[in-house]
């Protein structure tokens, strides 16, 4: 299975977005209003500038205490971001998060953000896939009999 498939049945499109000149304290609000484990961090022309995950603001809290939350996001984020294409397979995003240790990916088209990918959306449908073949060789075994 390709990312495109899985963007196509994911039930919300949106990928959350922030600026990097917010504050920490802007971006935890819009993790904890959209129950989600980061944003991706664009520049003012539309451009992938970084992204920013709870795993960034944990390490953040531990480095600047109290004086966290009105920290610019550009102080926290990653960015060197790893991101996807639409025809990526889940297998290549699975070795690539697993290897990186990262649990969200960018999706990328021609240079434009079209979606993310995170470690649930993978694992979810490699289950689904699973859960189809298994009940496909039941299918066949069942037929030769």
């Amino acid at each position: 299975m390709i990312v495109r498939t899985v963007l196509r049945s994911k039930t919300s499109a949106l990928v959350c977005t922030i600026s990097p000149d917010q504050t920490i304290a802007d971006a935890a609000r819009e993790l904890h209003l959209h129950r989600i484990g980061a944003l991706v961090v664009m520049d003012d022309n539309g451009g992938l500038a970084g992204i920013l995950s709870e795993r960034d603001i944990a390490r953040g809290l531990a480095l600047y205490g109290e004086g966290l939350s009105i920290l610019p996001v550009r102080e926290l984020m990653t960015r060197a971001v790893l991101f996807c294409t639409p025809d990526d397979s889940l297998q290549s995003l699975m070795q690539t998060m697993t290897n990186c240790r990262v649990r969200h990916l960018p999706v990328v088209e021609d240079g434009a953000l079209v979606g993310i990918m995170t470690i649930g959306d993978v694992v979810k449908n490699c289950l689904e896939e699973a859960t189809m073949e298994v009940h496909e060789m039941r299918g066949y075994v069942m037929a030769g009999r």
